[in-house]
């Protein structure tokens, strides 16, 4: 008898917290639960998830930037059963299956010309993984640099060159030769570069964590270096690749020519893992250099149906409706309007970003009564203050965000890439008028941050903090 999927779900939904606390992560659940984030999705459909009661959320976190065509799109769903329904041979490994090529050839229409060889993979972490060992390879070099605050993955090459000691902590030690340029400083990288051992530099060209981004200059004389001293010159484009910084890809912003960028997240069109790493050929051949090193590195899953099916159908929605172009008008109204609050608030510092990868980052109020209730929770730690207004925008207004990273006073908006004034309009009322609440620090908002606090030092958060 065949499983009922939608049986065992309908009848067990409500469970889900209980069964990840009993047999996946209880400390995940224990967090949700402290900051109001477990609700129960029951449903998702474009830039909204819907729970059990039906209520509908606006979703800017877009599980970290993956659904850049939103949530179930049907162009996507619609190429899956077709998939399905063909009986394909899949995963046969000792063959060069179609739809794989087919997506490669999709992939390089969109880098190309110099970037024209393709590995597919399951994730960012692992294209990040192919593209510094394909570094290394090709170069003869063995050290990899990286920008302080950087963020590329947590397998261990990828945590190697992440500039991030709260994901590094306790699982040292890392490849040796990897090693942080500072940020936006050119003379440290070319510090760096020149004892001539380098096999890359990767970067972010907006950094995930925080949403920064360098001097408008720096990413083309960063590029330059690289080719003056023979190192490789990788973009991460996990999270900001195909349209989500108002470019399909965000070294366009700077008219880049990256020699390999790696590429994930919505790659998957919500759906299936998909995620590749594209670099010159000539790089390419250098690993797969003989006969008997043709699957010298390779991947079981990387290029099965499902994935490159989702591929393919991502990159035509992509095309068809436009969807970066509205990114990169949505993202300019978006800033725009942001801007107006940051006006209105002293308590917003600044507002940042590319197309629809922004961020709104909080600084210490005026008012001597806020000043102190500010210092307080921050002497407990600083990533609480973000966390009371991306809670108040769930619970409050249904929208869910997130906090932009550890120990800073920045939110994080990554919306699907479709929005529409709408949306636009919702999440910037819903903003004033948290910040409006959130800076008098009294009444029930102020009485929830008193509670994060408690709940935050009976976890160990003080300890950290001081640390």
């Amino acid at each position: 008898m065949p499983l009922d999927i939608k049986a065992l779900v309908n009848s067990r939904l409500g469970e889900n917290y209980d069964l990840h606390d009993k047999y996946v992560n209880r400390t995940l659940v224990k967090v949700l639960r402290t900051v109001g984030f477990d609700k129960v999705y029951a449903r998702a459909q474009g830039a909204y998830l819907y729970d059990k009661e039906g209520n509908a959320y606006l979703d800017f976190l877009s599980g970290y930037g993956v659904y850049n065509i939103g949530r179930n799109h049907p162009g996507v769903q619609k190429v899956i059963r077709d998939v399905l329904d063909m009986d394909l041979p899949n995963m046969v490994q000792l063959d060069c299956a179609l739809l794989s090529g087919l997506l490669a050839e999709a992939v390089v229409k969109r880098t190309g010309p110099n970037l024209d060889a393709v590995f597919f993979c399951n994730s960012g972490t692992e294209s990040v993984e192919g593209a510094i060992k394909f570094a290394r390879c090709a170069t003869g070099r063995t050290r990899l640099l990286s920008l302080a605050g950087s963020y590329h993955g947590l397998s261990y090459g990828s945590l190697s060159i992440t500039g991030n000691q709260n994901f590094q902590n306790g699982f040292g030690p890392f490849l040796p030769g990897a090693e942080q340029v500072k940020y936006n400083d050119l003379a440290d990288l070319e510090g760096k570069l020149k004892a001539g051992d380098v096999a890359c530099f990767i970067a972010e060209l907006v950094q995930g964590k925080g949403v920064n981004i360098p001097a408008e200059d720096y990413f083309p004389k960063a590029q330059e270096l690289c080719r003056k001293y023979g190192a490789l010159f990788i973009c991460d484009e996990v999270q900001t690749g195909l349209g989500r910084t108002g470019k399909l890809f965000a070294y366009q912003h700077w008219n880049l020519d990256p020699d390999i960028i790696t590429i994930a997240k919505a790659l998957s069109g919500g759906y299936v893992p998909a995620a590749a790493f594209v670099m010159r050929r000539e790089l390419y051949q250098k690993v797969y250099s003989s006969l008997d090193r043709c699957v010298v590195h390779s991947t079981t899953f990387g290029r099965n149906n499902l994935a490159m099916a989702c591929g393919l159908a991502t990159l035509q929605i992509l095309d068809d409706e436009k969807i970066v172009e509205n990114c990169a008008q949505r993202g300019e109204q978006l800033i725009s309007r942001l801007r107006e609050l940051q006006k209105k608030h002293d308590m917003i510092k600044e507002v940042r970003g590319k197309g629809l990868m922004i961020a709104i980052e909080f600084q210490e109020p005026g008012p001597l009564r806020s000043k102190m209730a500010w210092k307080a929770i921050h002497a407990v730690d600083k990533g609480l203050f973000p966390q009371m207004v991306v809670t108040q925008l769930l619970n409050k207004h249904r929208i869910l965000a997130q906090v932009a990273g550890h120990h800073m006073d920045v939110l994080k908006i990554l919306p699907p890439l479709i929005i529409g004034d709408k949306e636009v309009d919702h999440f910037v009322n819903s903003l004033d008028d948290v910040v409006e609440n959130i800076a008098s620090f009294s009444g029930p908002l102020w009485e929830f941050g008193t509670n994060l606090v408690k709940a935050a030092v009976s976890s160990g958060y003080n300890k950290k903090a001081a640390a």
